[in-house]
C-alpha cells in the first residue's frame, strides 16, 4: 500500500510501495528507499525531492477536505 500525507507548510511524504517517475515514465533510482519526501514549494534545489528549501518560504495548512462529486 502506498500512502501520501501532505505536510502542513511543507512536503509531501511518500511512502509504501510506490514507484516514481518524470514525465517520460523514467523511474528515479531511491536506492531502496521506501519513503521520499517530494517538493511542494518549487524551491528545492533536488527536486522533485524536498530538500527543506520550504522553511519560512511556504505557507499552507494541509486539511483534508472533499472533493466534489466527479462529472459523468
Amino acid at each position: 500500500m502506498t500512502k501520501i500525507t501532505i505536510n502542513s507548510n511543507g512536503s509531501m511524504k511518500v511512502e509504501g510501495d510506490f514507484q516514481l517517475v518524470d514525465a517520460q515514465g523514467n523511474a528515479y533510482g531511491l536506492g531502496g528507499r521506501d519513503t521520499v519526501f517530494v517538493c511542494r514549494c518549487g524551491l528545492s534545489k533536488n527536486k522533485p525531492f524536498c530538500d527543506g528549501s520550504h522553511k519560512g518560504q511556504f505557507l499552507h495548512d494541509a486539511v483534508a477536505f472533499d472533493l466534489p462529486e466527479k462529472k459523468a
